[in-house]
């Protein structure tokens, strides 16, 4: 099993700047990637960004140039720095692994982001 612990998420006003973590624990050598996606009010859960073990990246056109994913492999974490924040990220933003487990999807808890003046 894989345990994911995210964190960083509040509130923060259009323009500004939030990291989130999220820390992997268990069966950390069945990573292939992790990554994180969001889930706004009434919408369906859409992926932002992945990694995978290698550090090849991946971003969501509505992301791509604001966010950067990067990982810690040492800390067993993963980091999305997100940048030029608009109030259309408000969204729970949950940290995601895909495994080569029988269990191959695993999900973190959630942590909301607000972007409100």
């Amino acid at each position: 099993q894989v345990q994911l612990v995210e964190s960083g998420g509040g509130l923060v006003q259009p323009g500004g700047s939030l990291r989130l973590s999220c820390a992997a624990s268990g069966n950390i050598g069945s990573i292939v990637s992790m990554g994180w996606y969001r889930q706004g009010p009434g919408k369906q859960r859409d992926l932002s960004a992945t990694i995978t073990r290698g550090g090849s990246t991946n971003y969501a056109d509505s992301v791509k140039g604001r966010f950067t994913i990067s990982g810690d492999n040492g800390k067993n974490t993963v980091y999305l720095q997100m940048n030029s924040l608009k109030p259309e990220d408000t969204a729970v933003y949950y940290c995601h692994a895909l495994t080569t487990s029988v269990v191959r999807h695993y999900w973190g808890q959630g942590t909301q982001v607000t972007v409100s003046s």
